[in-house]
């Protein structure tokens, strides 16, 4: 690993887990001197984080770890619905029965976290879901664009803990119809169709949560919602 990839690595995991929060300052020759290495690297990594949306710059003020934008998140959110969409159908005549085995326990995983009120664990077996359908997909181009997408999506899920929980055991119920279709050879528009209802109606409760409590999402509690992702 060279020294700009890794940090490119340090910098942004500590930005999606929340070390540097929204508006932190990044500052470019304390960070190299922390890492050990001269600022290009550095730089070149904030460059790379705000090609991602997870850095902004400013003039005067430099690079800063991005706000926690509520319409960011629902623009986002409804891109990857697009992006997954057409990912799903396109994996479905891919996925193996120990794919689909692999899916039914993610989602055993995920009840038992919603017992639990375990939401950080619950964000994961979730990304950990549609990542076992990711890895099926044929067209590495649309993989890439899914995981960027996701990742930008990363700095804003933490804010947005509380805002639609019930959307919890709803997305188990619609992850356990999509893995019937796949399992069924359902038509692959059908397919795509119930893939990117699954996120559209993620973005419909957020709209109706943000509409009704009128607080924006960066006021929210750090976290992952146990949302659908």
């Amino acid at each position: 690993m060279n020294k700009q990839e890794r940090a490119y690595q340090i910098i942004g995991e500590r930005i999606l887990n929340g070390t540097y929060g929204p508006g932190y300052r990044l500052v470019i020759d304390a960070l190299a001197e922390e890492l050990g290495v001269s600022p290009l690297p550095v730089r070149e990594a904030i460059r790379r984080l705000e090609a991602e949306g997870l850095v902004i710059y400013q003039p005067n003020a430099g690079a800063r770890v991005a706000p926690a934008d509520p319409d960011q998140y629902e623009n986002a959110l409804t891109v990857l619905a697009v992006l997954e969409g057409y990912a799903t159908a396109l994996a479905a005549p891919h996925i193996r029965s120990a794919d689909l085995k692999r899916l039914g326990e993610i989602d055993d995983r995920m009840v038992a976290c919603m017992d639990t009120l375990d939401s950080l664990n619950f964000g994961r077996l979730n990304h950990e879901f549609h990542q076992v359908i990711y890895n099926r997909c044929p067209n590495a181009a649309l993989v890439e664009a899914l995981r960027d997408t996701t990742r930008k999506l990363d700095v804003i899920r933490r804010t947005v803990f509380t805002q639609i929980p019930y959307r919890g055991w709803k997305s188990i119920e619609e992850h356990r119809a999509l893995a019937r279709l796949i399992e069924s050879g359902a038509p692959a528009a059908e397919i795509e169709a119930a893939a990117r209802q699954h996120k559209l109606k993620t973005v419909e409760a957020f709209r109706a949560w943000d509409n009704d409590s009128g607080t924006s999402a960066s006021a929210g509690a750090s976290g992952e919602t146990p949302a659908e992702r």
